[in-house]
């Protein structure tokens, strides 16, 4: 009989496409995916990976088990969501992946509080961009995923997934102290052409709402620095090498160097909760949503720790919170 931990393992490397990424996944070492996986040709007597260059793939045995596998943990996920609303606690282990700022920003305060209130639940975090974390949940690899996305850029949901909306989190224009447009109280979304960039690198949900907004504008966005943490985005405008959108949720006290302006129309991306529909009813899945919600009401329901004020200098009433993505 097949272990159903070295399927797991299976399945994660599939998903992945990467012992790595797995293993990541699974909150486990990579050598000790390899050992399952290892354990698992054994049982079935069968080659599942072969080396490509410093990588491996999946053979064609290794991808059919993998497509079973992932019926087999969906049953299992069924069976354990039913055991755990019996139980009326929860149990077992979730695994909760977030944008990078909503992890810095948001989930410290919710994993301390279900933590509290839920001792005997495993709670894992994987930071991920809304777009892979949207598809983990679907295929069953994160039990629920905090994302974030933007009227006109919204993130694909797949059939099958619940949604539960925390509200908006507003975008501020940084700028350097120097800079011409750091007199003004707003700023017009049209005076932000002819500017120089700081952004997220392409392929993140950022990055596209920043190159749609300009395009809508009127203008190709001059993105001359492609960093993937706010914070060093913060870093390089208070050298005076550009501006940047960067949302309020999980950003820190800006240093003495660098303002933080409205702009009109006031940007600001959604931030909400993913999970599938079939694990609604699992306590482990209502707890952390509860937690989450009451994280993002003590941010003053705006992703920014009530107090704490939107614009200019910060009072830094929160050093937990900080940037990344």
């Amino acid at each position: 009989m097949m272990d159903l931990g070295r399927l797991r393992a299976l399945h994660a490397v599939a998903v992945h496409g990467s012992v790595g990424g797995a293993a990541a996944s699974l909150g486990f070492t990579p050598s000790a995916v390899s050992q399952q996986i290892a354990k698992l040709e054994r049982e079935t007597r069968t080659v599942l990976l072969e080396r490509q260059g410093r990588g491996v793939v999946l053979t064609d045995a290794a991808r059919e088990l993998a497509v079973t596998a992932q019926a087999v943990l969906g049953l299992v996920e069924r069976a354990e969501v039913r055991l755990e609303e019996q139980r009326g606690r929860a149990v077992g282990r979730l695994l909760v992946a977030a944008f990078a700022t909503g992890a810095r920003g948001l989930m410290p305060g919710a994993l301390a509080d279900l933590r509290e209130r839920c001792p005997d639940l495993d709670v894992r975090l994987l930071e991920s961009d809304p777009y892979p974390a949207a598809e983990l949940v679907a295929r069953g690899e994160v039990d629920l995923a905090l994302v974030q996305d933007w009227p006109t850029v919204p993130l694909p949901v797949q059939d099958g997934l619940a949604r539960l909306d925390f509200g908006p989190d507003p975008v501020d224009l940084l700028l350097p102290a120097a800079h011409p447009l750091a007199g003004s109280a707003v700023v017009p979304v049209g005076r932000l052409r002819g500017q120089r960039w700081i952004s997220v690198p392409p392929g993140n949900i950022c990055h596209d709402w920043l190159v749609r907004t300009l395009r809508e504008a009127g203008e190709e966005p001059d993105v001359h620095y492609q960093v993937g943490e706010f914070e060093t985005q913060i870093a390089l405008i208070a050298a005076g090498l550009g501006i940047g959108l960067v949302p309020r949720l999980g950003r820190g006290a800006l240093p003495p160097e660098v303002v933080a302006r409205p702009v009109v129309p006031e940007p600001a991306r959604r931030v909400f909760a993913l999970w599938r529909a079939q694990a609604s009813r699992r306590p482990a899945i209502t707890e952390a949503l509860a937690a989450m919600q009451a994280g993002w009401a003590a941010l003053g329901g705006h992703g920014r720790p009530s107090g704490q004020s939107g614009h200019g200098r910060q009072s830094g009433l929160s050093e937990r919170t900080g940037l990344a993505g």
